[in-house]
C-alpha cells in the first residue's frame, strides 16, 4: 500500500465527493470547501484531488497559506498564477500593470484590489480556454488578507467556467470564505474499524491493545493516528512495558493541540493538570485537591472548548483526550509532582490509586512508599495486568532505600515479565540488576523462575527449565535458607513445566515442593496438583473443594484465581461452572486489563465450547487465541490452540487440515521437549483414523497416549481416548487388550469423577461386551443423567448401540439411535461420523438416510471469496481487514455460507469448496 493510499484509509466517501467535484468543475466550473479539524486530513485530500485532476488533463494550481507570509500582501496569489504567468501578456494594459504590481513583478502605486481581483479572474478564464483549471488552496485562514478577498471574489464567479477552486480551512476560523456561501463538506473523524485498518497498515508490529488505546486516544484523527505510535519505545508498542497515563506528543501534534491551552491562565491550567493527572474526572476529588474556591478557574477552559461537564455522570470530559496529552506537555515536573502529592491526600480510601500518585510525587528513597506500590502491583496482577504489575514493582526498587528490598522487588519483576512474556533481553536485564543490588537468597526462587523462563522462551527446553526449579527449590527448602519470597511463583512455575513435558517421571518434584512448602501453597495450587496432574488417581478424591470452588467464581475478581480454578475443570468436565467468571476475564482482557489471561480464558472457553458441541464458538476462541498469542509473543501458549484447531478439524473430516496444524505444533514444540503437545497430536490423530474407519492407526495414536490395560500415571490425556482405545481394539481383533483397557477404567472409579466421563466407561464396557449384555451396558450408559451436555460423545455410544443393534437384527430398534447419532453429526458438522452413522441407517431400509446435497452455485462472489479465505485458515478478523468488512460482517456471512454448502463449520469448508463447481465467470475464461 502506498503513502497515499494508506492517509486516504476510510475516505471513500470524500474521495467520492471530490470526483463527483472535478467533474462538474471541469465542465461547467464551480468552488468546493473541506472543513476539517487539525489533522483530520484535509490537505491528504487535496494531494488526491490533484492528482487526480492531473490524470485527467486538468491544470491544477497549488497554493497553501502559510503562518510566516500572512502579513505579506498577495503572497498566497502569487503562488497560485505564477503558472500562468504567460497569460498576463494577453491581457488588457490596465489588468495587466495591476497584476504585475500587486504580485511584485512591476512598480507603480498599489493596484485597486477590484482591479486585481477581476484580472485574476479573467487570467483564469483564458487559461481554461485550453483546458481546464482547477486551483487547490490548504489552509485557506492563514492566507494573507488580500489573496484571500482576490481568491473569495473569484471562487463566487466560477459557475459557467471550467475553472475550479478547491480549498481547505478548520472549523470556526474567521475567513472570506466561511461568509461566502460556498458548497462544503465537512471531514469528520475516522470511524473505528477505518481507524484501525490505518494503524495495522502503518504500525503492523502494534500490539493489539495498544493498537486499541492509540485509537481511543486519537479519536478517528488521521495524523494522531499515525504519529501517537511513533512516539513509543519498541517495548511499549509490544505491550512488553506498560504505557504512560497520557500519551506522549510528536511536535506537530503538541503544535496542533497545545496551542488553545498554552494561551489559557494559570490557576486553569494547574486545574487542568489535576483532572488528567486525576484521571476520572470527579469534580468531588479535583476540589478537595484544588481547594474550594479554585475549581471555579476552570471557566476559561470550558470557555475555550477544551473541557465540558458531562450532564449525565456530572464528571468533568476532555472534549479530545489529546488535549490531556497536551497539558501534560505543557507543565514542568515540579508541577507534576505536587499535583500528584495533592491528589494523594485525597485518596485515602483507594490505595491502588494513592500509592501510584505518592510514587510519582516522589524524588528520593522511601521505603513506606515502595511497600504501597509492592501491594499494588499484587493487586494489580490479580487482575492480570501483568505489564502494570511489573512498572509498579520497578517504581517500588527505584524508590527502595536498602538494597536487598530493591533486589528482591527487581527480582519479582523479572519473574512476572518472563510468565507474562517481557522480552528476553529485558528480564535479562532486571535479573543482573537483582544481582547488582543485593546477591542475597531472599531474591533466589524469583530469579530461578525468571530464568526458567526465559530458557524455555528462547533456545532452551522444559527439561533444562524443570531441572533448573527443581534445584532451586531443593535449595531454598534447606533449614539454613528457607524463605517464603518466590515460593508460590516457583512452584507455579515448576507445574508447568511438569503439565509441559507430558513426562510422568518429572512430577515426583512438583509433590515434593507441595509438601515441603505446604503452609506456603494456596489451595488453589494444591486442587490443580490434584486434577491437572494425575486425575486418574487423585481427582475424585478433591472433587467436593473443586465444586466449592468453582461456585465461589461467581464473586471472584482476581483473574488468576479464576483461571487457575478453571483449570482443575479441564479434567474433571466442570467447565460450565467457570463459564461466567471466564467470560468476565475476556472481557476485561479485550479492553486491555491483561493480554496473557485473556489468551489463556479463551483457551480455556474454546475447551468449554468442544464438549459441549458449540464447534463453531471453539474455532472463534483458538482463532483468536493463536492471533493474540503470535502477535503478543506468547509461543507457549501457540501449541494449545492448534492443537483445538487440528482437533475440530479432524471430528469434521479436514484430515489434511488437521495433519497441518499438528505438524505445526510440533514443528514448535519438539525441539523444546514439550512432549504435552505430543500427547496432543496422538489425540487429535486417534479421532481422524476413527474417523475415516483407520481402526489400526487409531489404535496405534491411541495405545501412545495409554497402553492397552493401563491407565498411565501423569498422563491425563489418558481419560480422552479411553473410548477410542477400546473401540479400536475390537474392531481390530485385539479383544483381550479391549478387555483389559475396560477393567482399568472400572478398576480406577473415572466413572465417579463426571457424567462424561462415566458414559465413555459404560460405553468402553458395552463395546467390548460381546454377547447380548453389552446392549444392556449401552442403555445404562445413555440413561446416565446429564450425558445430553456432550453432545459429540453422547452421539458416538448412540451410533455405536444402534450398530450394535442392526447388525443383531434388531433393525426396528436401531434405527432410533442411529438417526439421533446422524442428527447431532449433522449439527456439529461431524462429516465422517455422520458419513458412517448414515450408511448404518440406510441399511436398516431408511431410504432418505442421506441429506439432499446443497445447492452449491448459490454462493455469491463475495460469499465464495470469505469461505476460500476462511478455509485457508484466516480468523474473522484477518478476512475483515482484507476484504475491509468487520469481523461481525464476516461472521454473519459464513452463518449464511454454512448451510448453504451442507456444513456445520469452518473446518469442513476446505473439503466442501473443494467439490463446488468453478464459478461461471471462471468457466468462460
Amino acid at each position: 500500500m502506498t503513502d497515499r493510499a494508506t492517509a486516504l484509509i476510510g475516505r471513500d466517501g470524500e474521495l467520492e465527493i471530490i470526483a463527483g467535484f472535478l467533474e462538474q468543475a471541469a465542465a461547467e466550473g464551480g468552488a468546493f470547501l473541506l472543513v476539517g479539524e487539525p489533522g483530520a486530513g484535509k490537505t491528504a485530500l487535496l494531494d488526491a484531488a490533484a492528482d487526480a485532476a492531473e490524470e485527467t488533463g486538468i491544470q491544477v494550481l497549488r497554493a497553501g497559506g502559510v503562518e510566516f507570509e500572512a502579513d505579506l500582501a498577495y503572497s498566497g496569489l502569487n503562488q497560485v498564477l505564477l503558472p500562468v504567468f504567460g497569460q498576463f501578456e494577453r491581457l488588457g494594459a490596465t489588468h495587466r500593470d495591476a497584476l504585475n504590481v500587486a504580485l511584485g513583478y512591476g512598480d507603480g502605486p498599489p493596484p485597486d484590489r477590484l482591479l486585481v481581483s477581476t484580472a485574476t479572474l479573467t487570467v483564469l478564464l483564458q487559461a481554461a480556454a485550453a483546458r481546464p483549471v482547477l486551483m487547490v488552496v490548504d489552509d485557506l485562514p492563514w492566507l494573507d488578507r488580500a489573496s484571500a478577498g482576490v481568491l473569495g471574489f473569484v471562487a463566487r464567479r466560477l459557475a459557467g467556467s471550467r475553472v475550479g477552486f478547491l480549498a481547505a480551512l478548520r472549523p470556526g476560523e474567521e475567513s472570506f470564505f466561511e461568509r461566502a456561501g460556498l458548497p462544503q463538506h465537512e471531514l469528520g473523524p475516522l470511524h473505528e474499524q477505518a481507524a484501525n485498518a490505518l494503524v495495522s497498515s502503518c504500525f503492523p508490529e502494534l500490539a493489539p491493545r495498544v493498537r486499541l488505546r492509540v485509537v481511543a486516544e486519537a479519536q478517528g484523527n488521521p495524523l494522531a493516528l499515525l504519529e501517537l505510535p511513533a512516539m513509543l519505545s519498541g517495548a511499549q508498542r509490544a505491550a512488553a512495558e506498560a504505557l504512560p497515563m497520557v500519551l506522549p506528543l510528536s511536535r506537530r501534534l503538541q503544535a496542533l493541540f497545545a496551542s488553545r491551552a498554552a494561551d489559557l491562565p494559570e490557576p486553569a491550567r494547574r486545574l487542568l493538570l489535576l483532572a488528567v493527572l486525576e484521571g476520572s474526572g470527579d469534580l468531588r476529588v479535583l476540589q478537595a485537591a484544588a481547594g474550594p474556591r479554585q475549581i471555579e478557574d476552570l471557566a476559561p477552559a470550558e470557555q475555550a472548548g477544551l473541557v465540558r461537564v458531562d450532564d449525565r455522570t456530572g464528571r468533568l470530559v476532555f472534549r479530545h483526550p489529546l488535549t490531556r496529552s497536551a497539558i501534560v506537555e505543557l507543565s514542568t515536573s515540579g508541577e507534576r509532582r505536587r499535583a500528584h502529592r495533592a491528589l494523594a491526600a485525597q485518596l485515602a480510601d483507594e490505595p491502588e490509586r494513592r500509592a501510584w500518585h505518592l510514587g510519582e510525587a516522589a524524588v528520593e528513597p522511601d521505603e513506606k512508599i515502595a511497600g504501597l506500590l509492592e501491594e499494588t502491583a499484587q493487586w494489580t496482577l490479580r487482575r492480570a495486568d501483568a505489564v502494570g504489575a511489573v512498572s509498579a514493582l520497578l517504581r517500588a526498587a527505584e524508590l527502595s532505600p536498602a538494597a536487598a528490598d530493591r533486589s528482591r522487588r527487581l527480582a519479582q519483576a523479572a519473574a512476572v515479565g518472563a510468565a507474562f512474556s517481557l522480552e528476553t533481553d529485558t528480564v535479562s536485564k532486571l535479573l543482573s540488576n537483582a544481582g547488582e543490588a543485593s546477591p542475597e537468597s531472599a531474591t533466589y526462587l524469583l530469579t530461578a523462575v525468571a530464568a526458567a523462563f526465559v530458557l524455555l522462551n528462547g533456545d532452551g527446553d522444559v527439561i533444562t527449565a524443570h531441572r533448573l526449579l527443581t534445584q532451586a527449590i531443593e535449595d531454598q527448602a534447606r533449614p539454613d535458607r528457607i524463605s517464603d519470597t518466590g515460593v508460590f511463583e516457583a512452584v507455579s512455575g515448576l507445574f508447568l513445566m511438569c503439565r509441559l513435558s507430558g513426562r510422568p517421571e518429572l512430577w515426583t518434584s512438583f509433590h515434593a515442593a507441595i509438601s515441603g512448602f505446604a503452609p506456603d501453597v494456596p489451595k488453589d495450587l494444591y486442587l490443580l496438583g490434584q486434577t491437572c496432574a494425575d486425575p486418574v488417581r487423585t481427582a475424585a478424591g478433591v472433587l467436593p473443594l473443586v465444586d466449592a470452588a468453582i461456585a465461589g467464581l461467581r464473586s471472584e475478581t482476581d483473574h488468576l484465581r479464576i483461571l487457575t480454578i478453571s483449570s482443575t475443570a479441564h479434567f474433571t468436565d466442570r467447565q460450565p461452572g467457570c463459564r461466567e467468571a471466564l467470560w468476565r476475564v475476556v472481557r476485561e482482557g479485550r479492553r486491555g486489563s491483561g493480554v496473557a489471561p485473556l489468551i489463556t480464558a479463551l483457551d480455556h472457553l474454546g475447551l468449554d465450547a468442544w464438549l459441549a458441541g458449540h464447534w463453531d464458538q471453539a474455532q472463534e476462541l483458538a482463532d483468536e487465541g493463536l492471533e493474540l498469542s503470535l502477535a503478543h509473543g506468547y509461543p507457549l501458549l501457540t501449541w494449545a490452540f492448534r492443537y483445538r484447531q487440528a482437533l475440530i478439524a479432524a471430528a469434521c473430516g479436514a484430515y489434511d487440515g488437521a495433519h497441518t496444524l499438528t505438524d505445526e505444533m510440533l514443528r514448535w514444540a519438539a525441539p523444546r521437549r514439550i512432549g504435552q503437545a505430543g500427547l496432543a497430536a496422538h489425540h487429535v490423530g486417534s479421532v481422524a483414523a476413527l474417523g475415516r474407519g483407520d481402526f489400526e492407526d487409531a489404535y496405534q495414536h491411541a495405545t501412545a497416549i495409554s497402553p492397552a490395560g493401563v491407565l498411565a500415571s501423569h498422563v491425563p490425556l489418558a481419560l480422552w481416548v479411553l473410548m477410542d482405545l477400546v473401540e479400536a481394539a475390537v474392531r481390530t481383533g485385539r479383544h483381550t487388550e479391549a478387555a483389559a483397557h475396560v477393567t482399568a477404567i472400572r478398576d480406577a472409579g473415572i466413572a465417579a469423577i463426571s457424567p462424561r466421563l462415566a458414559l465413555l466407561a459404560a460405553g468402553s464396557e458395552a463395546i467390548a461386551t460381546a454377547d447380548s449384555n453389552g446392549l444392556g451396558l449401552f442403555e445404562e450408559a445413555l440413561a446416565i443423567p446429564g450425558v445430553d451436555r456432550f453432545p459429540f460423545d453422547l452421539a458416538r455410544v448412540q451410533f455405536l448401540y444402534g450398530e450394535r443393534l442392526r447388525r443383531a437384527r434388531s433393525t426396528k430398534e436401531s434405527r432410533p439411535h442411529l438417526a439421533a447419532a446422524l442428527e447431532i453429526f449433522e449439527r456439529l458438522g461431524a462429516r465422517p461420523w455422520a458419513s458412517r452413522a448414515a450408511r448404518e441407517l440406510q441399511a436398516t431400509g431408511q431410504t432418505n438416510a442421506f441429506p439432499d446435497q446443497p445447492a452449491h452455485d448459490s454462493l455469491t462472489p463475495q460469499e465464495r471469496q470469505i469461505a476460500m479465505l476462511a478455509a485457508a485458515g484466516l480468523s474473522n478478523k484477518e478476512i475483515g481487514q482484507r476484504l475491509f468488512l468487520s469481523h461481525r460482517t464476516v461472521g454473519a456471512h459464513l452463518y449464511q455460507i454454512f448451510p448453504k454448502l451442507g456444513i456445520r463449520s469452518r473446518a469442513a469448508l476446505r473439503d466442501a469448496l473443494a467439490e463446488l463447481p468453478e464459478p461461471l465467470h471462471a468457466r468462460s475464461q
